[in-house]
């Protein structure tokens, strides 16, 4: 009987606009750990550096292409993990490419608003004069960040060819996590 008595009474305050609730002091000062952040939080864009372009002439041997993610909401969230990255190519014959992953461990970032992190893929450019089914022309990239379904459509600004390797258990061509 006390319990519904309490309960009655509790909604007749609750009802007037008056229910005040008991907080431990700690807890009153505490701030929130930032969550996740989300497709809509973000802007994507390929490095276009000097310094971060792809060397796409240095046939047979491996470079990278850098993509950003730039925090434009109004709160600080965190990245953590693999974006997911399918190239679209440009001959009729290319198809879309799902990138592997690297073996490495990725690490959880925290972007405060404005601030900006990246992660690089490795890319295994060939020769123009390699035969048509073996290369793959990129020609847009669809990037998803990490935990996401929403991606954004970026267009491939460097120019190239990759050698096309999207069966292969180890391929030449891959992506490393958030932040390395």
């Amino acid at each position: 009987m006390k319990t519904k008595m309490a309960t009655v009474a509790l909604a007749t305050i609750v009802a007037a606009g008056t229910a005040v609730a008991a907080v431990p002091a700690s807890a009153a000062t505490a701030t929130t750990a930032p969550t996740r952040c989300h497709t809509a939080d973000l802007k994507a864009g390929f490095a276009t550096g000097d310094d971060a372009k792809p060397d796409m002439g240095r046939t047979g041997r491996q470079t990278q292409a850098f993509i950003w993610f730039t925090n434009k909401s109004n709160r600080a969230c965190t990245l953590s993990g693999f974006a997911g990255v399918d190239m679209v190519g440009a001959q009729r014959t290319d198809g879309t490419w799902s990138l592997a992953r690297s073996s490495k461990r990725p690490t959880k970032i925290t972007l405060g608003r404005g601030d900006t992190t990246d992660f690089s893929i490795n890319l295994l450019p060939v020769a123009r004069s390699t035969p048509q089914k073996k290369k793959f022309v990129p020609a847009t990239f669809l990037v998803t960040p990490p935990n996401e379904t929403k991606h954004f459509t970026l267009k491939w600004p460097f120019g190239g060819q990759i050698l096309k390797q999207d069966g292969a258990t180890h391929p030449g061509t891959y992506l490393n996590p958030i932040g390395q």
